[in-house]
């Protein structure tokens, strides 16, 4: 049975619209299939300022795939695709978090479900909210979008409208 689940792919080295892309079209090799996707933002660096924006966007997929496994297909697409770990919240060609797997709810050392940081960044919230607006946090079962205001103040532009 599959599993609807939200990710949300950042990309700020190289050709970030590019990675971002392949990074997409690797989730549908692993069988997580897009069933939605957001408009590209560029969003200012939240931890480490002095490097460039990124791009980010939000999809909604299904897969068959359990979390433990999930998690295991996303980081083997972002090393794939060159993704070298260093710093905590550096530069990076592509990242790819769960930010949701249904209404279940995960704390383990390996992987947090909710992602852990889901509420405070809006360049999470901005385009999962544009994809699926009615969407509740599993713990807290309030909207995501009622929690928009408290990130307004940092910076993104939309940068491609999603096409309908």
């Amino acid at each position: 049975m599959n599993k609807l689940v939200y990710l949300s792919l950042g990309s700020n080295l190289g050709q970030r619209e590019e990675h971002l892309e392949r990074a997409l079209t690797l989730l549908e090799r692993e069988q997580v299939h897009v069933v939605a996707r957001s408009s590209i933002y560029e969003t200012e660096p939240q931890d480490v300022a002095a490097q460039p924006w990124f791009l980010n966007l939000a999809v909604a997929c299904e897969t068959r795939s359990f979390p433990m496994q999930l998690i295991a297909v996303v980081l083997r697409i972002e090393r794939e695709l060159g993704r070298i770990r260093r710093a905590p919240g550096g530069p990076r060609i592509v990242d790819i978090d769960i930010l949701l797997y249904g209404n279940t709810v995960i704390d383990t050392p390996r992987l947090t479900i909710p992602h852990p940081r889901i509420l405070d960044r809006r360049f999470v919230l901005e385009p999962l909210v544009e994809i699926a607006p009615e969407l509740r946090h599993p713990v807290t079962r309030k909207p995501l979008r009622d929690y928009l205001s408290n990130v307004k103040a940092q910076k993104l532009r939309l940068t491609r409208p999603l096409s309908r």
